[in-house]
């Protein structure tokens, strides 16, 4: 088998092997692949791996020899799922490989806005704690966790452990979830996504993108949030109108917005968030924990290897 992995640099920039899926066939590396490279790189390949690289109905049908579509990420909207299914080319994903270090991110960022390490920290680094004249100080407010309320829409893998640890942290959860009132735990309160924006302190978006809910925080509903309130997107960032959050934030009437995903990525230059000062934005590594990509890399090659032996796994099509 011929295998080319077309943007081989973002999940794996080289601090992981590659050996276990070159053990599976003829592996072929490129770093980046431009758009029109597309084609031309992949015309001999039975096997394409990819991450971003967008597989459109012609790229398809320009690539007669492919057999399979290994996308190195759980997202997979890239790919025209049709033109791939009457081709007969199996697709996977990589599903639920980074789940904790995705929560791992929401708290960290929820956790930049209660308490505000970095900015103590490079304030201690000029000399401003060693000029004070008392033994601490403040200047910005400071949050305890317990008795507030979080409010969670989407309770997958990566919403329910998320839940899992605001719990833990004495938050009272309230989600928007499709799951029944049955099947969660009596800590969890379902809600509606007006009556959870109304309530919670902290807002977090983990469900997937879809036609129905793209900008689903938007002017409307970010006018149901009270103004202290934080808002954290690790799910898809054109789940937020980001001008109308922008605008949120520069008039008062949002606490704070901590994103790890943009609308456009990356973003461009003149993206209102980037100039707002209570804009927490990540550059998309929520996902890129050493532990959660070499996760990645171990379904991948379970991916490769179960479709060769004629089982493929974690299809989606």
């Amino acid at each position: 088998m011929k295998i080319v992995d077309l943007d081989a640099h973002c999940v794996n920039p080289g601090d992981l092997s590659w050996d276990s899926i070159r053990d599976l066939g003829s592996l072929t590396l490129y770093e980046r692949t431009a758009p029109e490279e597309v084609i031309e790189r992949a015309k001999d390949a039975d096997i394409i791996l990819i991450n971003k690289i967008s597989m459109t109905a012609d790229v398809i049908a320009a690539l007669p020899k492919l057999k399979y579509i290994g996308e190195l990420a759980t997202g997979y909207n890239n790919i025209d799922l049709k033109a791939a299914a009457e081709r007969g080319i199996v697709v996977t994903n990589i599903p639920a490989y980074s789940t904790d270090s995705v929560a791992q991110m929401v708290f960290a960022h929820i956790l930049n806005v209660a308490n505000h390490v970095d900015h103590y920290a490079q304030a201690t680094r000029q000399g401003v704690w060693s000029r004070n004249p008392d033994f601490c100080y403040w200047d910005t407010p400071l949050i305890e966790l317990a008795d507030k309320t979080i409010g969670i829409v989407g309770l997958g893998h990566i919403g329910m452990r998320v839940a899992e640890i605001a719990h833990c942290f004495g938050l009272h959860v309230t989600a928007v979830t499709s799951k029944n009132v049955s099947d969660l735990p009596a800590w969890i309160s379902k809600s509606t996504l007006e009556g959870m924006l109304s309530s919670a302190d902290f807002v977090t978006l983990h469900c997937p993108l879809t036609a129905t809910n793209r900008h689903m925080i938007n002017a409307d509903t970010l006018g149901l949030m009270h103004p202290g309130a934080v808002l954290i997107n690790t799910g898809r960032g054109p789940l937020v109108n980001e001008a109308a959050v922008a605008d949120a934030l520069r008039e008062g009437r949002l606490g704070a917005y901590c994103a790890d995903v943009m609308s456009s990525e990356p973003p461009k230059a003149d993206n209102p968030l980037l100039t707002c000062d209570n804009a927490f934005i990540t550059p998309h590594i929520a996902w890129a924990t050493k532990e959660a990509r070499q996760h990645l890399m171990n379904i991948a090659t379970a991916n490769i290897k179960a479709f060769i032996e004629g089982n493929p796994i974690n299809t989606v099509r």
